[in-house]
């Protein structure tokens, strides 16, 4: 089979298609012909060795994928060959086929679309994750969202709406503002031309967001957690921006507020149970209408670098997939 294998820690143009040997499926894994894979931050962080989590070299990167089941290995009675299938796993989804364990899969529903489908678990699952565990966000509360046109930024839009709170977009241009509307935001605010602590004042007549999703960091976390409501949740997702900031501790004690650290990789794994219940009612929002992720840009599997240079350079809106 073809596959972008990462043989030594680097920028994403290191990376090389090669022809591999196809997976063989051991007990309980499945081997699945992947039709489109996700593209996520945490895979430029990963082929450049500076993600949490460093597989050993060399690797098959890419870890969200849907596609159609094509081998079993012993033991795996809930899947067969031609079920259609949505999987999660450290790495392996850029490629023409996946080898996942049956646990990281769940079944795509009827009619889903294979772009769609390979981009429900990270982003979606994050910001779910974020925003109904972590942040326990409630109907008529106040949601700022940093970072708003990428590929959590939207999840969380959309999410937010979902489980009915007013949502506030920051995003730095408007054509990302434009999309985020799209999308279901209430208020935009641009966060390249305006004063973001005086906008987000502005837009919450002084009172705050009570929940803040934040996958930005640098500059724009300490004024977005300087403005935030009483009781206020600021979840932090990541670093797109590139630095950690420095947080004014102060202003938790001030405002009665929390920091709280959103990942869920770890939360998937450590917490199965609770995450399989949470994929089952975002895919079945997806199917009544409530999310619609917005796919922006297919790749082959030839420019999976490139796909990966436009993510780390904030060019993608939404998702971006590569398809085998």
């Amino acid at each position: 089979m073809k596959a972008v294998v990462c043989r030594n820690w680097g920028p994403p143009d290191s990376l090389a298609l090669e022809e591999v040997p196809d997976p063989q499926p051991g007990p309980d894994q499945v081997v699945v012909e992947v039709r489109a894979a996700g593209v996520n931050f945490p895979d430029v962080l990963t082929v450049q060795g500076k993600y949490q989590v460093k597989p050993p070299l060399p690797f098959i990167p890419g870890n969200e994928f849907a596609g159609i089941v094509r081998t079993v290995g012993p033991g795996v009675t809930a899947f067969g060959p031609g079920d259609r299938v949505i999987g999660f796993t450290r790495t392996g989804a850029f490629a023409e086929l996946a080898l996942a364990p049956v646990s990281t899969l769940v079944p795509m529903p009827a009619g889903m679309d294979f772009d769609v489908a390979a981009s429900v678990t990270l982003t979606y699952g994050t910001a779910h994750h974020a925003l109904a565990d972590r942040g326990a966000l409630q109907p008529g509360e106040t949601l700022l969202v940093l970072g708003a046109a990428g590929g959590v930024g939207l999840a969380a839009v959309e999410i937010g709406k979902a489980l009915g709170a007013r949502v506030i977009a920051a995003a730095s241009s408007a054509d990302k503002l434009a999309v985020c509307r799209e999308c279901g935001a209430d208020v935009l605010i641009d966060y390249e031309r305006d004063d973001l602590r005086e906008a987000i004042r502005a837009a919450t007549d002084g009172r705050g967001p009570d929940v803040i999703v934040d996958p930005v960091g640098g500059i724009y976390s300490e004024p977005a957690l300087r403005s935030i409501a009483w009781r206020g949740r600021h979840l932090v997702v990541g670093f797109a921006n590139g630095a950690i900031p420095q947080v004014p501790w102060n202003v938790m004690l001030l405002k009665g507020a929390s920091v709280m650290g959103v990942f869920w990789g770890d939360f998937q794994r450590k917490e199965p149970a609770a995450n399989a219940q949470a994929m089952r009612t975002m895919l079945d929002w997806m199917m009544e209408g409530k999310l619609r992720p917005l796919v922006s840009k297919r790749y082959a599997l030839a420019d999976t670098a490139h796909a990966l240079e436009d993510m780390a350079a904030r060019r993608v809106l939404g998702k971006v997939i590569v398809a085998p």
